[in-house]
């Protein structure tokens, strides 16, 4: 069974237990915690860890499973894949320079996406 989900304008062709690289998330609305556990604002027990974030993806283009390829147009109704947050990393560096000839006018600047590593949680047709 697999799912083709658009985040951030890309299209992500996602399965079970797959490990995914999206774009980090500053609000916290869009990321709740999983379950029943309290949200980050709350006071948990002492001894626990922290909980999972949980992030749900709802705009769900197509749906392939045992009773076939289901398109959405352009989405898919009660369709939603759910994913837990494993961390936050970091992409590659960039480099961005100018140059101007004779002018001994020359800057460098480096760059690094901050990226949401999720792992897929689950598939939901609707």
């Amino acid at each position: 069974m697999y799912a083709i989900i658009e985040d951030g304008g890309r299209q992500y062709k996602v399965e079970e237990g797959q490990i995914l690289d999206i774009d980090y998330r500053a609000d916290e609305s869009a990321v709740t915690p999983a379950g029943d556990v309290p949200p980050a604002g709350d006071v948990t027990p002492a001894g626990d860890e922290a909980a999972p974030r949980r992030i749900r993806f709802t705009r769900v283009l197509a749906v392939r499973d045992d009773n076939g390829l289901r398109l959405g147009k352009p989405t898919l109704e009660g369709a939603e894949v759910t994913a837990d947050v494993v961390e936050t990393t970091m992409g590659t560096k960039v480099y961005i320079q100018k140059f101007r000839r004779r002018k001994n006018y020359r800057r460098r600047r480096g760059h690094r996406q901050i990226y949401l590593r999720v792992k897929i949680a689950g598939i939901h047709a609707g």
